[in-house]
């Protein structure tokens, strides 16, 4: 018996080494290049070995592979004909490397997260090349392009375009010097012809603007001021010989002929960035995961199919196994440094608020608002300059408006009750919307259209009410007083028009509605920016100021969604900026919190929203991403539209500036206990790819006697160095220790 049992077992080892010799050489036969599949075989975790990996898609990677993904030195080739050969760190191209696309365009250089970043060339398919730095698929730095219809430029880029300091020369021997912004001439430079000419002075959008001389090579001379359409342009001619000579000289002739070949190029178009192509390694881990379960099912059911012929065989054994006991690996927890899918959130399916719609307690309120910004923005008015008077800034600079349901010369007749508006500095407002690019017929459709005005559900802390408009760009805020605004409004003036980078909250309009009769109520507004107005889902948001006492969410978890806002102690991130990035914040925040502290504000917060982006998620399609009714959760990321593809580099960050729509890393965070000293926790090493929106809020709060008592008062029972009610420049160096903690360089 013993024998015959024996033999069975070598029967049995025989046959299992013959279907696996079958296996080998049937995909030896079958598959292309003898490229082994990626399910084939099972490595040591941390074993690194040279392979090659059949991709579920087609593509094709060889090369260092560790842990499931390609990790040192690697070629991969996609099925569309893009090819990267190169290093790389955990599945992401990083460090230096060579991406190729089918066109014939490379770029050789370096490489972070699949983002061209770094020092690196780029070379055209038509002959364009651009030789410096970039930084998330920007050109942004010190740089040189070459275009391929013989132009140069050489200077400083931001975004992919030329801004800073900068040289352009033509192919037909013109060239420029001087300062640049978003890719045109702008600020002091001169431009010198072929022929000799040459303009030395300031420059806007392109052109001549302002102080500036015109030279020619004889010597004459014209000096004065420039403008591209003439009305103000003066100036006087000094000729070189006779005093009769060029006398009938236009300076308008620099603008008609002279900069009509002046064009910039822009370079050419890249259909699809290598940071589109990374792989969603993710996906191909569930995948192989379903596809090793299978073949798990497939086995077993094959040994229990086989030990039904050879009973003495199967039942040898111990351990015997079912066919639906089949278990999935879990990832290593101690390989977590590496991006994560993101979280999931309980689903939000409308917009935050309630419509005010007839009915309701505020609908007369909300008609009353709408009507007095109508009247506001809709009047004409004076040409808008930049420098403004200090008559402009006064206090007692505001304009009455009395609005009766019947109508008056100047007011359309209303459903509303007879009211009076009050249009504080209107002067200035109107200058500030101006300075923030906003257009006053947007403003005042996104304001005064057919959509009703959505209060949010519960007033602030201070008892004040927040209203959003329908397509939320705006935000709408009830005042107890309009002081500290007007007190502070020319030092924010001159703050937000001296950084164009600013992150205290954009203010544009302080108004004031009075109902007649025997209430005689007032109620004032202030309309400002929205920071969360974006197609994408803000998944988490944080109000943060530095402070601890109280700073935690009333919600339990269970109940917090993605519009609860946090606090401080709930804060379990901290945000990883890109150098440049980091090194801009750094210093715009100083600069806010300066103004802030000479203004004696306090009480102010960062408010963070962000949205976690699914890891390497395809940009295949010239289609906008819809704003209207997908699930803000499972939308893919953002697709390319044409516009932005008009202009090289071609990327989804081309409307990036600092605090929104920015690229980074969120780094989860655990607290070592639940004492409030701690404010910000120890990194855990799990990363999160994310696109933040960030400002400063609450800026209106100045340290009065009211917050004096309070900071007594608390003082008495609490830490004083806990509590939110401090001296501003105590608040000031508390918030910003803070902050930097929060937010950190990537490296």
């Amino acid at each position: 018996m013993s024998k015959k049992l024996g033999f069975r077992k070598a029967l049995e080892t025989r046959l299992k080494k013959s279907q696996v010799a079958a296996k080998k050489k049937a995909i030896s036969i079958f598959t292309a290049m003898s490229v082994a599949h990626v399910d084939d075989e099972e490595l040591t975790p941390g074993e690194v070995r040279n392979i090659e990996k059949a991709l579920p898609r087609g593509d094709i990677y060889t090369g260092q592979w560790c842990d499931n993904l390609p990790h040192g030195d690697g070629k991969y080739l996609w099925t569309d004909g893009c090819m990267y050969v190169g290093e790389w760190y955990k599945g992401k191209m990083t460090g230096k490397g060579k991406f190729s696309w089918p066109s014939g365009a490379t770029y050789e250089g370096e490489f972070k997260s699949g983002f061209m970043d770094g020092k690196g060339t780029y070379t055209g398919c038509s002959g364009d090349t651009y030789k410096g730095s970039w930084v998330m698929n920007f050109k942004q730095g010190e740089g040189a392009h070459s275009f391929s219809s013989g132009d140069r430029y050489e200077g400083e880029w931001r975004r992919g375009l030329p801004d800073g300091q900068g040289r352009y020369q033509w192919k037909n021997g013109n060239h420029y010097m001087g300062q640049w912004r978003n890719g045109l001439m702008h600020g002091n430079g001169t431009m010198i012809w072929s022929n000799g000419n040459r303009y030395d002075g300031s420059w806007e959008d392109g052109f001549p603007r302002g102080n500036g001389n015109f030279k020619w090579p004889d010597g004459s001379l014209y000096v004065g001021i420039w403008t591209k359409d003439g009305k103000d342009q003066n100036g006087t001619y000094y000729p070189a010989g006779s005093p009769s000579e060029n006398l009938d000289w236009d300076p308008q002739q620099v603008f008609l002929e002279d900069l009509k070949d002046a064009k910039i190029c822009t370079g050419e178009n890249v259909s699809i960035l290598p940071s589109q192509k990374m792989p969603n390694w993710s996906a191909m881990a569930n995948k192989r995961s379903e596809g090793r379960q299978r073949r798990m099912v497939d086995r077993k059911s094959k040994n229990l199919s086989y030990g039904s012929d050879i009973t003495d065989v199967s039942t040898a054994g111990e351990g015997d196994s079912k066919v639906e006991d089949v278990v999935v690996r879990k990832p290593n927890p101690e390989n977590s440094d590496i991006r994560q899918s993101r979280p999931q959130f309980k689903k939000i399916m409308k917009k935050q608020g309630q419509a005010i719609s007839k009915g309701h307690k505020h609908y007369d309120l909300m008609l009353n608002l709408q009507l007095g910004i109508r009247h506001s923005v809709g009047r004409p008015g004076p040409v808008v300059s930049l420098d403004l008077r200090p008559s402009a800034f006064d206090p007692k600079e505001k304009v009455w408006t009395k609005f009766p349901p019947e109508g008056s010369k100047h007011t359309p007749p209303h459903q509303s009750c007879d009211f009076r508006w009050k249009d504080y500095c209107p002067l200035v407002f109107r200058t500030l919307r101006k300075l923030f690019n906003v257009d006053a017929a947007d403003y005042m459709l996104s304001i005064c259209g057919n959509d009703a005005l959505r209060e949010l559900s519960s007033p602030g802390k201070s008892g004040m009410f927040f209203y959003l408009t329908n397509d939320d760009r705006y935000m709408i805020k009830t005042m107890k007083k309009a002081e500290v605004l007007i007190r502070m409004l020319p030092a924010y003036y001159n703050h937000v028009r001296s950084f164009q980078n600013t992150l205290v909250t954009k203010f544009f309009g302080l108004h004031c509605v009075k109902l007649t009769g025997t209430s005689q109520k007032k109620v004032r507004f202030v309309i400002m920016e929205n920071l969360f107005c974006t197609h994408y889902a803000i998944h988490r948001r944080f109000d943060l100021k530095g402070s601890s006492h109280g700073r935690t969410s009333s919600k339990p978890e269970s109940e917090v969604d993605p519009t609860t806002t946090l606090k401080d102690l709930d804060l379990n991130y901290i945000f990883r900026l890109q150098k440049l990035w980091f090194q801009e914040f750094c210093r715009q925040v100083d600069r806010d919190c300066d103004f802030l502290e000479q203004e004696r504000i306090m009480d102010y917060s960062l408010l963070i929203g962000f949205h976690f982006r699914e890891v390497s998620s395809p940009c295949g399609s010239d289609v906008p991403t819809p704003t209207g009714n997908q699930d803000p959760l499972t939308e893919d990321a953002p697709r390319l539209s044409q516009a932005s593809k008009d202009q090289f580099p071609s990327d989804r960050w081309s409307s990036v500036r600092l605090g929104t729509n920015m690229p980074a890393r969120a780094e989860k965070t655990v607290r070592k206990s639940d004492s409030d000293s701690q404010l910000v926790g120890e990194p855990t090493g799990v990363f999160y790819d994310v696109i933040l929106f960030f400002g400063i809020i609450d800026i209106l709060q100045d340290y009065d006697i009211t917050k004096k008592l309070e900071h007594a008062y608390k003082s008495m029972q609490y830490d004083p160095t806990s509590i939110s009610a401090v001296d501003p420049k105590q608040y000031s160096k508390r918030f910003r220790d803070f902050i930097f903690k929060v937010f950190v360089e990537d490296t």
